[in-house]
């Protein structure tokens, strides 16, 4: 076995490839980041609660919840209730995360700790 330093040709350190890079979209990259932050994942254990639980929310109100956690992040919040009609969701903001799901039902006289913000939704 050669245990001798080996040096790389010339040509390839004095000649790196340059890359071009060109924009595939037109928007701007203070929306592009937003734009990934609005949509919202779901959590294994939120996604066996909302089947469990057959609740059904449509993806016209994903897209609002996740506009909603959107701003409460800029404002600070880390972990957030999120109460609709027919559920309650607990959102991880930092992480764009659905933590777990209820029916509105089961939310009634509960009480929810380690949350720093609560969004409520009527439609």
């Amino acid at each position: 076995m050669d245990h001798r330093i080996h040096q790389l040709p010339q040509q390839v350190a004095l000649n790196p490839v340059k890359k071009s890079v060109v924009p595939s979209s037109t928007v701007p990259f203070k929306d592009f980041l937003t734009l990934e932050q609005k949509e919202l994942k779901i959590s294994k254990h939120a996604n066996q609660r909302l089947n469990e639980r057959n609740i059904q929310i449509n993806e016209k109100q994903w897209q609002l919840i996740g506009e909603k956690v959107s701003e409460a992040k800029k404002k600070g919040i880390t972990d957030s209730l999120v109460v609709m009609d027919q559920a309650a969701l607990l959102v991880s903001a930092k992480n764009h995360t659905v933590v777990t799901a209820m029916n509105r039902e089961e939310a009634t006289n509960r009480i929810f700790s380690n949350i720093n913000g609560t969004i409520i939704i009527n439609k």
